[in-house]
């Protein structure tokens, strides 16, 4: 029987998620796996509020140190998130000659290679199998599934508070803020959503999946990043009836030795797998070689899916006993020679975009003279039949255009006094 000894930091909602699942499936462990978990020691910033019954002989404390220095413990799973005090403690765990357990993106994406680095010194692991999309097993088919293949781009839809915002509005008629208030009520945005409907969470995941799948350690100024809190009703209602979705993604792709990687509410083919992930489910769709194409989906959200991916962190560890730690391909720090980032200005996409204009002869040949100055075509126009008013919306797809000539463009149309807001634009994606 492989007897392994676990400290764990942050008793919160995936924290308790993961004793739960230790308690409930310690019989089928030791059965199937051969491997007793032994939770010694949990650590929290307040152990007052917590319930710690039926624990048995788990010690709870407030000093991290304990479980950092304690020689019987082999595995620290953190789950405190942020990157402070967190980087400090999956440092100290690895110099103490123990492996770490992370569902930590902001951490990763910010310094994951610094990490890496440590753990090649030490020759212990990271793993971080719920850093994206929670118990989905993306990292381990990236790592092991389709390690050999090359990853040209990928799309995901990988922050399940968002994909459950716009999956409300557009199914249920409801207004950004009741799909919020509704997504904060089920428990799946926080009472501040901002790192979530910003999309910076997205960001952090994205940095991950490309230091794994395009061999770039991206700095998160490097990834565009741009929320959903400017998306209507407009944007949908218009979105669908031309088949098409809109999703927030993050987007990667490698052209020749050149990166971009981008978040921003994207439409999308309903024709594309990718349109049909609702609620708070997440995916991801790569293009690879040999293989193929390939999209994996599941839920991204919740207590035990993230606790779910811890797990099997620690089953992955428990079966590598005896084999060199640093060999591990999910740990790797080098990067691809030369490969650059290539920045949202230099970047080619169509646009969808939405003035609100007023309602005279002359507003569309305006707003089109200005684009047309800056080298964006228009393919299409639509303002729907209405009643005589002040101020009505114009929705106009372009062609290709750069991202920085668009920027230029509206920055002038908006201050135009025909038009009485600041243009929405949304770019759009050919997924095929």
């Amino acid at each position: 029987m492989n007897k392994i000894n676990l400290g764990l930091i942050g008793y919160g909602n995936v924290g308790s998620g993961v004793v739960k699942f230790l308690q409930t499936r310690a019989n089928y462990f030791r059965n199937k796996f051969h491997t007793e978990f032994v939770l010694k020691t949990i650590c929290d910033r307040s152990t007052r509020d917590k319930n710690f019954s039926g624990l048995g002989d788990v010690q709870a404390t407030t000093d991290i140190n304990q479980v950092l220095n304690d020689p019987s413990i082999d595995v620290v799973i953190e789950l405190i998130g942020g990157i402070h005090p967190a980087k400090e403690i999956v440092l100290g765990a690895l110099k103490n000659g123990k492996h770490v357990v992370t569902a930590n993106k902001e951490l990763l994406a910010h310094h994951a290679q610094e990490l890496f680095r440590e753990v090649h010194k030490r020759d212990k692991n990271i793993y971080f199998e719920s850093s994206v999309m929670a118990g989905v097993p993306v990292i381990s088919m990236l790592t092991h599934g389709i390690a050999g293949n090359v990853v040209s781009r990928l799309y995901g839809i990988i922050n399940g508070t968002c994909n459950f915002i716009l999956t409300e509005m557009t199914k249920n008629d409801c207004t950004f803020s009741q799909a919020l208030e509704k997504a904060q009520k089920k428990g799946f945005a926080e009472a501040n959503p901002k790192l979530d409907i910003s999309g910076m969470d997205s960001a952090h995941k994205l940095a991950i999946l490309t230091s794994l799948t395009l061999g770039k350690f991206l700095k998160i100024e490097d990834i565009y990043t741009e929320g959903i809190t400017h998306i209507s009703h407009v944007d949908i209602e218009h979105a669908e009836s031309m088949n098409l979705t809109i999703k927030l993604l993050g987007i990667a792709k490698r052209v020749e030795n050149a990166i971009e990687a981008r978040v921003h509410p994207t439409l999308i083919s309903k024709d594309h797998p990718l349109a049909s992930i609702n609620g708070i489910y997440n995916a991801l769709f790569l293009s690879t070689e040999p293989l193929g194409d390939i999209l994996i989906s599941g839920e991204g959200a919740g207590q035990m899916a993230a606790a779910s991916g811890v797990i099997s962190d620690l089953l992955n560890l428990a079966s590598r006993t005896g084999s060199e730690a640093s060999n591990m391909l999910g740990n790797l720090y080098t990067e691809a020679p030369d490969r650059k980032v290539t920045k949202i200005d230099e970047i080619k996409t169509r646009f969808y975009l939405r003035f609100i204009a007023t309602d005279k002869p002359g507003v569309l040949s305006t707003i089109t003279g200005i684009l047309g100055k800056h080298g964006i075509s228009i393919n299409s126009v639509t303002q729907k039949a209405h009643i005589r008013r002040s101020t009505v919306p114009v929705i106009m797809l372009t062609d290709y255009a750069p991202e920085k000539n668009l920027r230029i463009a509206l920055e002038k149309i908006f201050r135009l006094s025909i038009v009485k807001s600041m243009p929405v634009a949304i770019r759009m994606e050919n997924l095929s």
